[in-house]
């Protein structure tokens, strides 16, 4: 019996003024050496705890990024995704602030629109796919979005976010009753953004939403 090809792969998606992006890397090894794709790689049986401990070190060995919110996606699998024989792909998906990758200093990780990819190999593109569907849709109901923000952020910020994710205007008075009534958020005391109009209070994720989610029982 031929073995079972097993890997993680994992969507890093990022928000920057062009849009929602999608980290990349040109693969080191055939098949589709030179082409970019998701970060991936075999899972440890000997090492890695499960699953998600291997998302977490495919990551971190790739991209130098420690994502502190990681998602277990879908499961990719079948005999046609990959050249090589049967294979199982443990897909997950990470958010960070873009200035979290532009510290991690790696020249071979670099970002692309979720609505411009280059030719991706195996069902990246599938993966991808999947996951800026599962963070638009949760966006509406979640904490989510707050995990593509730095330490801390204003509520105009946040509220930006939201917007660009979920693909329309959101009423202030409505989000920030929303934003109370998840009651995830923490102001930085004595912490304000200074601006053209009046300082903005600024805020950070609680401690118990920082690596889950807080969820609205109904849509924003």
């Amino acid at each position: 019996m031929d073995p079972v090809i097993c890997t993680v792969d994992v969507a890093l998606l990022t928000l920057t003024a062009e849009g929602l992006e999608v980290a990349l890397l040109k693969r080191e090894h055939a098949p589709f050496k030179g082409v970019a794709a998701l970060p991936g790689g075999y899972i440890h049986a000997r090492t890695d705890v499960d699953a998600r401990d291997a998302a977490r070190r495919v990551l971190l060995d790739k991209t130098g990024i420690a994502a502190p919110y990681l998602e277990q996606l879908a499961t990719f699998s079948g005999a046609a995704r990959d050249p090589r024989g049967w294979s199982i792909s443990i897909a997950y998906y990470a958010l960070v602030p873009a200035t979290t990758i532009a510290q991690a200093e790696r020249d071979e990780v670099r970002l692309h629109s979720v609505d411009r990819l280059p030719p991706l190999p195996f069902d990246h593109g599938d993966i991808i796919g999947t996951a800026v569907s599962r963070l638009r849709s949760k966006s509406q109901y979640s904490s989510l979005p707050c995990h593509l923000l730095g330490d801390v952020f204003t509520l105009p910020q946040l509220q930006r976010v939201y917007e660009v994710l979920m693909g329309e205007s959101i009423n202030k008075v409505s989000f920030r009753r929303k934003m109370t009534e998840m009651d995830m958020l923490d102001p930085v005391d004595g912490q304000f953004e200074s601006g053209a109009h009046r300082p903005a209070q600024l805020y950070r994720l609680k401690p118990a939403f920082r690596e889950q989610l807080q969820l609205l029982e109904r849509g924003l």
